[in-house]
């Protein structure tokens, strides 16, 4: 097939060219080109989609089908405008953040409410917009293609390359070892996606028609059994390592599978220890306050796990996902400076909150 990725040079959309490089596709990257390379075996089209006429560089190029990422209206409907007549398979990656429901756990593309679409005036780059934006996204697709189009609301994505940290903080913590904050409670669901595996999915789905609407994100876990399996994946990588290194440094397989030393903190103390959700400095990542984000990380994928989407063990993404992390510095990056890690407390911020936990 051939394969149009409008991106291909980060994350998601670097994978999915990855992939279908893998799978023996002929595939072509475009963008800007300034936000890193796009994956070996592909080529690459320099487009700026802020142009209106900047997806001219495509002109008179066919494609079987084309993957899609982008955030904005206006780049959305300039691209089906401009590539959609002559495609048979179009994938527009949506998110989860189009429900303005959040609260409701188990809810589906059938059943889930959706954000308004953007308003005319109003500015579709601000993230506060978000949401809406992309339920305007899915429209244009939709209407323009109908049943040629798939439609990928992704949940959390995670894995190698992640550069917003939402999920490297626990491998690098775990790694850490010592008495670890976990936030809330064991049976709290928590739902994720190894770009790995999204990406294959996207592909996959191009190649044998796939559309509809789905939610694409893991099944739901338990935040304890969520905690287990990445610390299971950090022993594995440690022990790689040490047997890399000659065996003397290498970690006993029942030392690697041991259970981290988790202390459960609920959110109330942590929202009066000024301890943030989800990302950015002094927070948690993969924790929402509940009862209002109970829905967040719970949704209902047997759709999807039907229409072919495979998921790796947690373990082997949070193995791959600290290696990744070492070999790029990250494990020495700081989530309190801003060029550093993106998310997660600090070793000293974390001391602190569980001594005041201690102390209660």
């Amino acid at each position: 097939m051939r394969i149009l990725v409008l991106g291909g040079t980060v994350f998601l959309s670097a994978a999915v060219a990855a992939e279908a490089v893998a799978r023996g596709h002929e595939v072509t990257c475009a963008a800007r080109g300034s936000s890193g390379e796009p994956p070996a075996g592909t080529s690459f089209v320099r487009v700026d989609r802020d142009d209106p006429d900047g997806l001219a560089p495509l002109a008179g190029r066919e494609f079987d089908a084309v993957v899609d990422v982008a955030r904005l209206p206006s780049q959305v409907r300039q691209a089906v405008a401009a590539l959609g007549a002559g495609v048979r398979h179009w994938t527009f990656v949506s998110s989860i953040s189009v429900y303005s429901d959040n609260s409701t756990p188990g809810q589906s593309p059938h059943t889930g409410p959706l954000h308004d679409p953007l308003s005319a005036d109003a500015d579709e780059r601000d993230v506060e917009n978000y949401g809406s934006a992309k339920v305007s996204c899915e429209q244009a697709v939709l209407a323009a293609l109908g049943d040629r189009a798939n439609v990928v609301r992704a949940g959390l994505i995670v894995g190698p390359g992640d550069q917003s940290d939402r999920f490297t903080y626990w491998p690098l913590r775990l790694a850490r070892g010592g008495e670890v904050l976990a936030p809330g409670a064991p049976e709290e669901p928590v739902q994720v996606i190894d770009v790995r595996d999204l990406a294959a999915w996207i592909v996959r789905s191009a190649e044998i028609g796939v559309v509809g609407v789905f939610d694409a994100t893991g099944p739901t876990v338990g935040r304890g059994e969520f905690l287990d399996r990445v610390a299971a994946g950090v022993g594995d990588a440690d022990a790689r390592i040490g047997a890399a290194a000659g065996g003397v440094a290498a970690m006993d397989p029942a030392e690697a599978g041991a259970k981290p030393n988790l202390t459960w903190v609920d959110q109330e103390f942590l929202a009066a220890q000024k301890v943030n959700p989800w990302a950015g400095p002094r927070s948690l990542p993969v924790w929402l306050p509940l009862p209002e984000y109970a829905g967040m990380l719970d949704h209902d994928v047997s759709a999807t796990l039907a229409a072919g989407l495979a998921v790796r063990d947690l373990a082997q993404t949070a193995r791959d996902t600290l290696v990744w992390a070492r070999e790029t510095g990250r494990d020495r990056a700081d989530p309190a400076d801003p060029a550093d890690l993106h998310a997660g407390l600090t070793a000293a911020e974390e001391a602190e909150v569980l001594a005041a936990w201690h102390r209660r």
